[in-house]
């Protein structure tokens, strides 16, 4: 008779992105952008007072602002950042955050730790978790184009 060992179950921890980019609501849209160049990403967190305030996305940049004609000069990041609240634990299991994203149609989720922001968990980040050899995981674990 073969024995069963026990599923691992991998924690959101796992697979986060540690010390994600975090700027102040009231950063301009131009300086925000230059912190994801610098920082090859493509999302930023935006706090305000210290907590999660919202996430700004390259596509935000282009949707929110330059669509619109702001200028990315005087115009802050917390005017046109995605004010979502969903978030995740680190401790919580990677389905809840596939689970969460499902339901809430997001590609990224802060992970937060008793009111602590601690990192951020992408589509990407769980689809390489979940099946490293998936089309997903290759395209999210390429290098960027330049």
């Amino acid at each position: 008779m073969a024995s069963t060992s026990p599923r691992t179950v991998q924690l959101v921890r796992d697979v986060m992105t540690r010390r994600p980019i975090t700027l102040d609501d009231t950063t301009t849209i131009r300086d925000a952008a230059q912190a994801m160049r610098e920082g090859d990403v493509g999302d930023v967190l935006v706090v305000r007072d210290q907590s999660v305030y919202g996430i700004l996305t390259d596509r935000d940049i282009v949707v929110r602002s330059d669509a619109d004609g702001c200028d990315p000069n005087r115009t802050t990041i917390g005017a046109i950042c995605s004010r979502y609240l969903s978030q995740v634990g680190p401790d919580d299991p990677i389905d809840r955050a596939v689970e969460v994203m499902r339901e809430t149609a997001v590609r990224r989720l802060p992970v937060v730790d008793r009111e602590v922001l601690v990192g951020i968990v992408s589509l990407g980040d769980l689809a390489e978790a979940r099946d490293p050899r998936s089309a997903l995981s290759g395209i999210s674990s390429a290098q960027p184009n330049t």
